[in-house]
């Protein structure tokens, strides 16, 4: 399978495809005597687990990991697990950090007319040279992030 099949098969880009090859995350693919690349079932299978593993996801670096634990017959599950429970925890991290910006926005367009008006509590609140850190806002305004006058 050449490498447009192979970006096909996985739905991972070529480019990307050449760019996991260089950083060493997949093995290269065997060329053939005219120097294209040539996928095998193995390779694709492995394209499709690190596909899978974006799609949830992972970084490369533990992609890495995974992708050795997944070729490693003598691994313990236990080790999987604790790299998976990991990623699940800087998932709800992230997920906590999109909630506050998600609060803050919502407050900041909340206070803006949007009308033909120039002033606006946006670009006022991202302007501002103090954030107010989300803890230190009374509990019924904990998601906002920003002071705006209003």
């Amino acid at each position: 399978m050449n490498i447009g099949d192979a970006s096909k098969a996985t739905g991972i880009s070529v480019k990307m495809l050449r760019y996991y090859e260089e950083i060493g995350l997949v093995r290269a693919a065997l060329r053939s005597l005219s120097g294209y690349r040539v996928y095998s079932d193995k390779n694709i299978a492995m394209l499709r687990f690190v596909r899978r593993a974006r799609d949830l996801g992972f970084q490369v670096k533990q992609i890495a990991a995974l992708l050795d634990l997944w070729q490693d017959g003598s691994r313990a599950s236990a080790n999987v697990k604790s790299l998976a429970m990991d990623h699940v925890r800087e998932l709800e991290q992230r997920r906590r950090e999109l909630d506050e910006m998600i609060g803050t926005l919502e407050h900041l367009a909340h206070y803006c007319h949007g009308d033909a008006r120039p002033d606006c509590p946006i670009l006022t609140g991202l302007s501002a040279e103090e954030v107010v850190p989300p803890k230190a806002v009374r509990k019924k305004s904990s998601r906002r992030g920003f002071a705006v006058a209003g």
